[in-house]
């Protein structure tokens, strides 16, 4: 038996991401972060707003829009972004190859 091809490797390790992205995302932990945290802490997280970004976001607060249930909205918010980040990866790596010197 030979080796995989690059294309089957790919098209696993893709599947696996989001496999895991839409699985495992609606299971993480919904404690504050750091940094968070400490503004509780220290009693100033009242004064933060968010950046003008956040407002803006396409899948803000890590959930999918217009979706009642928060698991399944959380899910889909991964699976929309592991492909999102392969897809730029996939064409960054298409444009920035090295093709060979025509003779």
């Amino acid at each position: 038996m030979g080796r995989p091809s690059t294309r089957v490797l790919v098209a696993v390790a893709l599947a696996v991401a989001v496999g895991l992205a839409t699985a495992v995302s609606p299971f993480a932990s919904s404690s504050p972060d750091g940094l968070e945290a400490v503004a509780r802490e220290k009693r100033f997280i009242e004064r933060g707003e968010p950046h003008a970004v956040q407002g803006d976001a396409p899948i803000a607060g890590y959930a999918f829009p217009g979706i009642a249930n928060e698991r399944v909205a959380t899910g889909l918010a991964g699976f929309a972004g592991t492909l999102l980040v392969f897809a730029i990866g996939y064409g960054a790596a298409r444009l920035l190859r090295r093709r060979p010197e025509a003779p």
